[in-house]
């Protein structure tokens, strides 16, 4: 079953932006907004009017409605131009996978080192154990013997 849509909106004061979701957390996504503008009273859900219909034609896309530049003109924002990451971005983003890769495998080594230890700790301690029952039921035998 497909989640209820609401729309929500906030206003930049030239602008009011408006969207189609299912909660708030994808409302702030769909935005681009890092900050909770709902926190700060700056977001609120729609029950109707124009940007209510509006976002309800297209969800999941911002719509976007002039208040004092193109008052009443609504319109999906103009897509930012977007040539990806910079060239040091993306050398950084590299380095530190490998960094990321190089600390799970040594993780993963020292795990492996760890579980080898933990298995001749459970032998030896076995061992002793079973030493320690033969020498044990021999020294009742011999005291039963000498009680007896």
């Amino acid at each position: 079953m497909a989640p209820r849509l609401k729309v929500f909106t906030w206003s930049d004061g030239f602008h009011a932006f408006s969207v189609a979701t299912s909660s708030r957390p994808k409302a702030l996504e769909a935005w681009g907004s890092k900050q909770d503008l709902f926190a700060t009273g700056l977001a609120s859900e729609l029950s109707g009017g124009p940007d209510y219909e509006a976002a309800l034609a297209s969800p999941g896309e911002v719509v976007e409605r002039g208040l004092t530049i193109d008052i009443g003109k609504i319109s999906r924002p103009k897509a930012k131009a977007s040539a990806g990451p910079s060239k040091a971005r993306r050398e950084r983003v590299a380095k530190l996978e490998v960094a990321l890769e190089a600390l799970d495998g040594d993780h993963q080594a020292a795990s492996a080192e760890l579980d080898a230890k933990q298995q001749a700790l459970n032998d030896r301690r076995a061992a002793l154990d079973a030493d320690h029952d033969k020498q044990r039921k021999r020294m009742v035998a011999d005291l039963k013997k000498a009680r007896g």
